[in-house]
């Protein structure tokens, strides 16, 4: 049984910063690619960063590119969004998943990934 946890957000003003966790457990995530996603209400999910889990590879989405950083530390099997200069447009739900699939890069789209987690409400007053 794969399962991504995660932790962390929360609220926060605007210009502040909040790192997210996703512990992955179950299976060895060696050669995984991990996104995050978010979703704010009335929205689609929408990507916003994925990490090659074996090179360390990353792709981000426009909006949110020199302010969010993920990161991987392979002995925690952990995947992080460390996120900077937030704003209220960043409000969402986020989700951390993982995707089996390593031929595709960078997968930016939900239906790509195979496992997800349980999600995280972030939310930034103005």
């Amino acid at each position: 049984q794969v399962q991504l946890v995660q932790s962390g957000g929360g609220l926060v003003q605007a210009g502040g910063s909040l790192r997210l966790s996703c512990a992955a457990s179950g299976r060895t995530f060696s050669s995984y690619t991990m996104g995050w996603f978010r979703q704010a209400p009335g929205k689609e999910r929408e990507f916003v960063a994925a990490i090659n889990w074996s090179f360390g590879s990353t792709y981000y989405a426009v909006s949110v590119k020199g302010r969010f950083t993920i990161s991987r530390d392979n002995a925690k099997n952990t995947v992080y969004l460390q996120m900077n200069s937030l704003k209220p447009e960043d409000t969402a739900v986020y989700y951390c998943a993982a995707d089996q699939d390593t031929t595709t890069w960078p997968p930016t789209r939900a239906r790509a990934y195979d496992y997800w987690g349980q999600g995280t409400q972030v939310t930034v007053s103005s």
